[in-house]
């Protein structure tokens, strides 16, 4: 793996994750722009996914097996989209507070990948 795309992913999804947060704070739902900043976040963790796979396909192996690492970055792809699809039906500040406990959940996800990858 790349650790700077870990990084990135990582800080990526808690600026994401602060974003939300004030906006829940401020007793706002997500809004367009908040969207673009999933959608980034998404992206971001896309190629992690790529990057990933690519290194499998290459030789290269996960420490503690490459199932878990695969289902880590599945779960790290879906983590923002899937929260950013329940803030659409909560068109409440609770929408805004469901994105930022998902990008949260993403940047712990990362961690872990991290870990998965480099045991020791």
């Amino acid at each position: 793996m790349l650790d700077a795309l870990t990084v990135a992913v990582s800080v990526a999804a808690l600026a994401l994750a602060a974003w939300c947060g004030f906006a829940a704070y401020r007793d706002q739902p997500t809004k367009d722009w908040h969207f673009i900043g999933m959608a980034v976040v998404t992206v971001l963790a896309l190629v992690q996914l790529v990057v990933g796979v690519v290194q499998l396909a290459r030789g290269q192996a996960a420490e503690e097996g490459t199932v878990i690492f695969v289902a880590y970055l599945l779960g790290a792809l879906c983590a923002v989209p899937g929260a950013g699809f329940m803030s659409l039906a909560e068109r409440s500040r609770w929408g805004s507070a469901t994105v930022a406990a998902g990008a949260v959940v993403l940047a712990v996800l990362e961690v872990r990948l991290f870990d998965i990858w480099t045991v020791g």
